[in-house]
This record gives structure tokens, C-alpha cells and sequence, in this order.
């Protein structure tokens, strides 16, 4: 494998929070050396680099590459909408070089057996990193928690049953306790369940003129205080897919502050669009959970600066346009958000909101933290798993252009800024823009 010396670049470090510009060295498909501006000169680092392949960044933003935990692919089972080789096209379009995938798929993948045969076809078929996460309960049915450690063997990340919420707590405190004896990772989604039935969009004044069914935000707070009253039983390692809304925000901050074993998440979607952007019943624009108010969305971009919510993801939701073409309590939830997720989240930076070393410690650094990963981090030693990108480069969002198979995109014909221009996944470029 060729050594790649990175020069003129905007390094991003989220462990440090800082933002320097230096040269980066690649060699063995790690980072062998970092240098700053108050390190050694580039000199003497291209003359360490011997017959290292040269890159010039021309003062482009140099950053640990994404971990997006919470991506939907459609094998086994709906690979029409997306399968292991388009998302992984996408995820390296994007910036992303690891993808953590959900285990809603058609069957479940609540086996060994089944999380084999998507290992093989993520090895087989993607330029990323594909970890899989299991289901939590047989069928996502929550009856019967599955076999959680033949699962952690055959490479399971985390376990969960994604919105098919685990209703009956019995079930929920029996898996959550036995994962506590294996050390295994348990994702919740925040959303009760009964509450949440049906709805299509968050309760409010705009929901009643719309016409539409709603669900209170009161539902994710109802559910993140049950878990946290499980998670204080059990002592599980847990962590929040998605909190939305600002009520919920000061029970995730006592769960904390009380020494829990929790982290929590949001989407890109929640931080960047509110329910007024539904406006005329566009279902591009349905996710679960769904939009929520702007003093919502203010209050979660808040979190992630502060740092009480942990991760931001995509949660890439691929889906077909028959899905979406309904009326919008009928269409199919979810959004396609690999290859937008770094071009929509620096709308945040452009507007002063979030620094790129806090963007990229809640995008990199803390998903693989939490998931015990070696990535995330731009140091020497780590993996060479890096996105190099202009910020300031601005471009109109063609959904019809983007690598996934579904094109289920809210923000096409948006006006965005920030482009990939390439992405390395263990020293070997997985994708260079034309």
C-alpha cells in the first residue's frame, strides 16, 4: 500500500477541539504522523515520507471520517431500496467510512446465522466499514430477547429493535439485564409506544391545521424516563437513538449526572428542518420520530454543542418512491442521509451555530467511542479512515444524482455548501470527486 502525504490541509481534531492547519502522513494504512503549524516543518515530514503519493489540499478540511450508527440497508429482504454496494457507494460519497447498520430488515436480524450471511455481503460489496448491530428481541416482536451472545459473537456491535419499542418492561429489564452480564450495548428508541401509534407528525397548532394525527413530545420523554429507570436497574450500557425534543433533555442530563451508563443521539434531520417544513404535506419530509418545533430544534442543536447528547446520524431510511408517493399519513417514514449528512450539518457551522471540531466529535470521535472503536480520532496511530472536504463549496442538491438506489431525499434542489473530495477508509481512497 502507497504512503499518502496530506499536505496544506485544515485538520480537524475532535479530541482536542481544535482546528489547525498541518500535513498528514499515511503509511500502512494508519496515521503514521500529524503535523501542525507548531510542529516539525513540512520538509522534514515529506523527506520522513520518502516516496509517499502527494495530495494537496489546497487549505480543504481534513477530518477523522464519519461513523453513522443507525443506517437502514435493504438486504435481506428489500434490496430494491438499497443494497450493501449503493450504500456503501453513498457512504463514501459522503464522507462516512464506517456505517452501522440497523437490524430492521426483512427478516430481522435476530440470528447468527443472518448476521453472517450480511457480514459477508458488507465485506463483499462495500468500500466502508459495515458493522451490524442484532436485534434485541426475536422478530423485533418484543416477546423474546434473542441469543445476545452468539449474536456479540458473530460480530453484533449493539442490540436493538429500532422503533418497534419493547412495550412490555419485563421483557425489556430480563434483555437488558443479561446484556449488563456480557457487556453488550443496548439502543433504545425513546418514543411510547401507544402514544406514538399512528402519528405522522408532532402535536400542535400546525398538526391541527393539517389535519393530521399527531403524537405529543411528551411521548419521548415518557419513554427515555422509563429506560433510565430500567437502566438504573440493570446497570446496561444504553444508548438513546434519537432525542428530539427539549423536554426530554433534562432527564438525559440527571441520567448523566447520577453516573448512568448512558449516551444519547439525534439526527440530522432534527437538527436542521422543523415540522413547518411538512408545509404542503410533502412526505419527503416524514421521519420518525417526526419533525419537531423550532425551539425544539434550537434546544437539541444546544445539547450537541454543550455536549449532553453524544452522536449525530443520518439515519438513512432508504424508501421506494411508491412508499412516498401517498398521502402523507400513509407514505412510508424515513429519508436517505448517507451522501447529504456532512453537506446538510454544515449548514449549522456556516450559520455559527456548531464548530467543525464539535460537529465532527459528535459525527466521529464519540460514535466510536461509544461502539469501542479505534477510529474517530485524527492522532498518529489511529486508522486512516479520513474525509477531506471543501466547507465553502456550494452546489444544488440533485436527489437523482446521489449513489443510493432510493432517492427519498427532503433536501432536493436545496442549496448546500460543502463538498467531499475524498474519503480513505484504512489508508486506500474509496472515493476522489470528479
Amino acid at each position: 500500500m502507497t504512503d499518502i502525504l496530506i499536505q496544506n490541509a485544515r485538520l480537524i481534531d475532535p479530541e482536542a477541539g481544535t482546528e489547525n492547519p498541518g500535513t498528514v502522513l499515511i503509511s500502512g494504512g494508519r496515521i503514521a504522523e500529524v503535523m501542525r503549524e507548531d510542529g516539525p516543518t513540512g520538509a522534514v515530514l515529506q523527506k520522513r515520507a520518502g516516496k509517499a503519493e502527494l495530495v494537496d489540499a489546497e487549505g480543504a478540511v481534513l477530518a477523522p471520517g464519519i461513523v453513522d450508527i443507525g443506517v437502514k440497508i435493504g438486504e435481506p429482504g428489500e434490496r430494491h431500496k438499497e443494497s450493501y454496494g449503493t450504500a456503501g457507494l453513498a457512504a463514501a460519497a459522503g464522507g462516512v467510512t464506517t456505517i452501522v447498520t440497523r437490524p430492521d430488515t426483512t427478516p430481522a436480524i435476530d440470528t447468527p446465522e443472518t448476521l453472517e450471511f450480511i457480514r459477508r455481503r458488507a465485506n463483499e460489496a462495500a468500500p466502508v466499514n459495515v458493522l451490524p448491530m442484532a436485534a434485541l428481541t426475536k422478530a423485533r416482536a418484543g416477546r423474546e430477547m434473542t441469543e445476545i451472545g452468539f449474536l456479540m459473537d458473530a460480530g453484533a456491535v449493539a442490540f436493538t429493535d429500532c422503533d418497534n419499542v419493547v412495550s412490555n418492561t419485563k421483557v425489556l429489564s430480563r434483555a437488558m439485564t443479561y446484556a449488563r452480564s456480557l457487556g453488550a450495548l443496548v439502543m433504545g428508541h425513546p418514543q411510547e409506544p401507544i402514544l406514538s401509534s399512528g402519528a405522522a407528525v408532532t402535536s400542535g397548532k400546525f398538526a391541527s391545521l393539517r389535519g393530521l394525527p399527531a403524537v405529543t413530545a411528551m411521548a419521548e420523554r415518557m419513554a427515555l424516563d422509563r429506560d433510565i429507570a430500567l437502566i438504573e436497574m440493570t446497570g446496561v450500557r444504553y444508548h438513546a437513538d434519537q432525542i428530539t425534543t427539549a423536554r426530554a433533555l433534562p432527564a438525559l442530563e440527571r441520567a448523566k449526572r447520577n453516573g448512568l451508563d448512558i449516551t444519547a443521539g439525534t439526527s440530522m434531520h432534527h437538527l436542521t428542518l422543523n415540522e413547518m417544513d411538512v408545509a404542503d404535506y410533502r412526505t419527503f419530509f416524514k421521519v420518525k420520530p417526526p419533525l419537531r418545533s423550532e425551539d425544539d430544534r434550537q434546544a437539541v442543536i444546544e445539547a450537541i454543542r454543550t455536549g449532553l447528547i453524544d452522536i449525530i446520524g443520518s439515519f438513512h431510511t432508504p424508501q421506494d418512491e411508491e412508499s412516498k408517493r401517498l398521502p402523507y399519513e400513509e407514505a412510508a417514514s424515513g429519508a436517505v442521509g448517507l451522501e447529504t449528512l456532512l453537506p446538510v450539518l454544515l449548514r449549522l457551522y456556516h450559520s455559527g451555530e456548531l464548530d467543525l471540531p464539535t460537529l465532527f466529535r459528535a459525527l466521529s470521535l464519540n460514535p466510536a467511542r461509544r461502539l469501542g472503536l479505534e477510529c474517530g480520532r485524527l492522532s498518529k496511530g489511529a486508522p486512516a479512515d479520513l474525509v477531506l472536504f471543501d466547507p465553502d463549496k456550494p452546489f444544488v442538491l440533485d436527489r437523482f444524482k446521489l449513489q443510493s438506489k432510493s432517492k427519498n431525499t427532503p433536501f432536493d434542489g436545496a442549496r448546500l455548501q460543502g463538498k467531499v473530495l475524498r474519503s480513505y477508509v484504512a489508508g486506500k481512497e474509496v472515493f476522489k470527486s470528479s
